[in-house]
């Protein structure tokens, strides 16, 4: 358990029908203690769900949510600020998830039941559905179970089930099964299974747990009729892919420069090599200045493609960020060659537009810019703007999207941001169909949604549902007219209820009236997207339509909260649950942001020094993260821990030399440090006062007095007198060890020492301990930089890990080039024992013993 409260039961249900997907995650604790404590119920679920209820059950006494206008939450939630109260309970927490997170306070002995439920509909991409689960613990469970069960009246053609923290240890607790229309997924992992590699037994899973699945097509359609709606899916296959013409839009201006541009131009580079011969292409790039790679949209032919890939590499950074310059120049491009001529007939044309940053030069006004774009376009063609990082108006590039028929997509500034941008292409890169219409009969159908659509590309698929006027009809004919590559085509569908309601006869896998809730579903999600785009009396009657289904059908939109009471302190306080809108999930950066200094590039150690501050270099950000564990002289920490190549570095703490009757806390340090490697069956004991180097059964003991260098087979030491250790274990595995001596008058403080990783390339990537972890590449996003208490140590939001920290720009002491004095590493620290930026919690690396 974590400080007394057991979770001994966590369960997630999902139940799939017809792609609309009912989850319910069940969470049961006990408090153990003998004192109240709080108990946290937190969990991760996918931006794309919508949450329909929310139950915590206490000793017996149900508090549920209660789903409410936004307004309204809002001033209960006022009301009950002036009481004490609690931030709102859900939070941006990663590329595909948002946080939601309620605590309470519970009696010693007592139990909690907590209780989420959340839908949502799952999209095709790539052929194929995605149910995705977010797989973190924070500790181990008894009863753990991720149960899934898909009914799909077309019948089930493929299924599987993955996870990134799935080892060999696990697969066998994970079951799949699949037959006719239904499938079963089952993971139900022992407490041993649990622990998130063989070597870390203290450190619980930590991942993505992924279900994928397709349905069999025997037509290009799918009409199901239930209760007085009907859902219609459509993605028919085995047809000839069309050409496209795409424009590159692709922002060059000063923000983009270094790593940014540099995965840019990867992207396009791998882009280049998967665009087909028969389509057109061409790049215009905006920084100060608007260019363009050739005059017109040109074939991409084999020598035109190498010309490209030529241009693509030489692309340099220019200046401020005209985008509207590089919109028109591009749109304007695409317009005339259409009407030239110049495009093969029967072609996709699509935009596909990259900026960092908001618009500094030329037109700089967005509703200006919006209206441009517009009326340039006119429908003719989908514009899709891709928003790298965060320092951008996310979202106006969101509604100039939904006004031109396509859509807004983050990249993340991370190492793989070029997989990204080329993942997005790949969506995109096979249209099989333009100006899709499906048609019903207008007598008997109201309340339809989207049924227009641009562009369906291969591997996705077209969902349109509605309400029959008369819930006597069992059958309606749909018509669905689309251009393809060679010719004009129609398809013709047909729903029957009473199909329908026979192939619905699996009792077990259905969740009441779900046709008519995933026609709700998506009926929300498109009015949401229209009011982004919309203005005026428009706007207020998207809002109001919006906000009635969503109180009707109890989803948590950016229109609703879900008002959760809590018992507080023999009272009830009321906290808020609201859908966080993309644009304000993440704070952008200021835009003049307080300044704070960044480390010297000389050097940079991941060490722990001190009482004890750890300082994690990230030699890729130029920067360094740091903080301090608190705890007992006299624990031992796990350093560094590599399986692979045997290494394992342990520091027991010591704490000042205090009197028996001081009551203040102690300040602990690392007193000693164990290093060994079992392959080479070498130990070092280092202290402050002694140096024993153990080879099997044989030991030599040295003093720091002593100057000396020592080798053996892999192995050599070198000690500076007074001063500082130095231990490699072959090429790529060097450690420092550095000496503290106080002053001998000091009767408070205590001889202590400081520990340097000097290389680590060498370790494996199964490394772990509380340094070890972060000998691979970690990435972090620093947003909202904004004045501390502080003065001199600004604080910030860091996105790291899937996690969003606060945390202060400070400092902390590197003391490898001077033992006394130090030198100053500007660092950003992460507060709690660096909960969040570690794996698990601190005390997890408290091992029993040195060696």
């Amino acid at each position: 358990n974590v400080d007394g409260i057991d979770i001994y039961s966590l369960k997630i249900d999902c139940k799939v029908t017809s792609r609309f997907s009912h989850n319910v995650i069940t969470s049961r604790a006990v408090n153990r203690a003998n004192v109240s404590k709080e108990a946290i119920f937190d969990v991760e679920l996918p931006k794309t769900a919508f949450i329909t209820n929310f139950t915590m059950i206490i000793d017996g006494v149900a508090y549920p949510g209660v789903i409410k206008e936004k307004e309204a939450a809002q001033q209960q939630y006022q009301q009950a600020v002036s009481r004490g109260q609690t931030a709102g309970l859900v939070k941006a927490s990663g590329r595909k998830t948002e946080k939601f997170s309620v605590s309470v306070n519970i009696a010693a002995a007592s139990k909690v039941t907590f209780e989420l439920i959340y839908e949502e509909l799952l999209k095709r991409h790539f052929g194929k559905y995605e149910l995705f689960i977010k797989v973190n613990p924070k500790q181990f469970v008894r009863d753990f179970e991720i149960e899934a069960n898909i009914f799909e009246p077309q019948g089930i053609s493929y299924l599987d089930a993955e996870g990134t923290f799935i080892t060999n240890d696990l697969l066998p607790a994970i079951q799949k099964s699949f037959s006719g229309k239904k499938g079963h997924v089952s993971f139900k992992p022992t407490i041993e299974q649990q622990q998130a590699c063989v070597n870390c037994p203290a450190v619980p899973m930590n991942g993505d747990f992924v279900i994928t699945y397709d349905v069999n097509r025997e037509s290009p359609g799918n009409i199901q009729i239930v209760n007085g709606y009907f859902v219609h899916f459509f993605a028919p296959k085995n047809i000839s892919h069309l050409p496209k013409n795409i424009v590159f839009i692709i922002d060059v201006s000063i923000s983009m420069s270094g790593r940014k541009l540099s995965q840019t131009k990867d992207a396009l580079l791998k882009i280049l090599e998967d665009i087909k011969e028969d389509d057109y292409l061409n790049f215009v790039l905006f920084g100060d200045d608007v260019h363009k790679w050739k005059d017109t949209l040109i074939q991409a032919t084999p020598e035109n493609l190498e010309e490209a890939k030529l241009y693509v590499k030489n692309i340099h950074i220019a200046g401020w960020t005209n985008l509207n310059g590089g919109l028109m120049a591009g749109i304007q491009m695409l317009n005339d060659a259409q009407e030239s001529g110049s495009l093969p007939n029967r072609s996709a044309s699509l935009i596909i537009m990259l900026t960092d940053g908001r618009p500094t030069k030329g037109e700089r006004d967005t509703q200006t810019i919006l209206s441009n774009v517009r009326n340039g376009i006119q429908g003719k063609y989908p514009l899709y703007n891709l928003g790298f990082g965060y320092d951008l108006d996310y979202g106006s590039l969101e509604k100039m999207a939904a006004e031109n028929n396509g859509l807004a997509r983050r990249i993340y500034e991370d190492s793989d941001a070029a997989i990204q941008l080329q993942g997005f292409y790949d969506e995109v890169a096979n249209p099989l169909l333009t100006e899709i219409e499906l048609k019903y009969p207008e007598n008997v159908i109201a309340e339809l949604t989207q049924n227009k659509f641009k562009h369906y590309y291969d591997g996705s698929e077209i969902v349109v549902a509605g309400r029959l006027t008369d819930n006597d009809i069992n059958s309606i004919i749909a018509e669905v007219k689309a251009h393809g590559a060679d010719d004009d085509l129609t398809y013709s569908d047909q729903g029957d209820a009473e199909e329908t309601a026979e192939g619905l006869t699996e009792v077990d896998y259905i969740f009441g009236g779900f046709h008519e809730r995933l026609w709700a579903y998506l009926t929300v999600q498109q009015l949401l997207e229209k009011r982004n785009a919309a203005k005026g009396d428009e706007r207020a009657n998207l809002t109001a339509q919006a906000l009635e289904m969503s109180l009707k059908y109890k989803f948590v939109t950016p229109l609703t909260s879900m008002v959760v009471t809590k018992p507080e302190d023999n009272e009830d306080k009321t906290a808020l649950a609201d859908k966080p809108v993309e644009e304000t999930r993440f704070p952008t950066r200021q835009s003049a942001p307080p300044s704070y200094s960044v480390p010297p590039t000389s050097h940079m150690y991941t060490s722990v020094d001190g009482d004890p501050h750890f300082i994690i270099a990230v030699p890729q950000k130029e920067d360094a993260l740091c903080f301090n564990i608190y705890e007992e002289p006299g624990k031992v920490l796990n350093l560094i821990r590599d399986p692979t190549t045997g290494i394992t570095v342990n520091g027991k703490l010591i704490g000042d030399q205090k009197s028996s009757n001081d009551a203040r806390p102690h300040n602990a340090y690392i007193g000693r440090l164990g290093i060994f490697n079992t392959q080479l069956n070498v130990k070092l004991d280092i202290t402050p006062e002694m140096i024993i180097f153990h080879n099997g059964t044989k030991q030599m003991i040295f003093t720091w007095l002593d100057q000396v260098i020592l080798q053996h087979p892999g192995f050599t030491m070198k000690i500076i007198r007074k001063k500082s250790l130095e231990v490699s274990m072959g090429d790529g595995a060097t450690f420092m060890v550095v000496l503290h001596q106080t002053w001998r008058k000091n009767s408070e403080h205590t001889n202590f020492l400081g520990f340097y990783t000097v290389d680590s390339h060498k370790l494996s990537e199964h490394t772990h301990g509380l340094l070890g972890q972060f000998f691979r590449p970690i990435d972090f996003d620093i947003l909202e930089v904004h004045p501390g208490s502080d003065p001199e140590k600004p604080d910030a939001t860091m996105i790291v890990k899937n996690n969003q920290l606060i945390v202060t720009r400070g400092w902390q002491k590197d003391y490898t080039e001077n033992a006394k004095r130090g030198e100053n590493v500007p660092c950003w620290f992460i507060h709690n024992n660096g909960e969040g930026l570690i794996d698990g919690t601190h005390t997890d690396y408290v091992v029993p013993s040195l060696f």
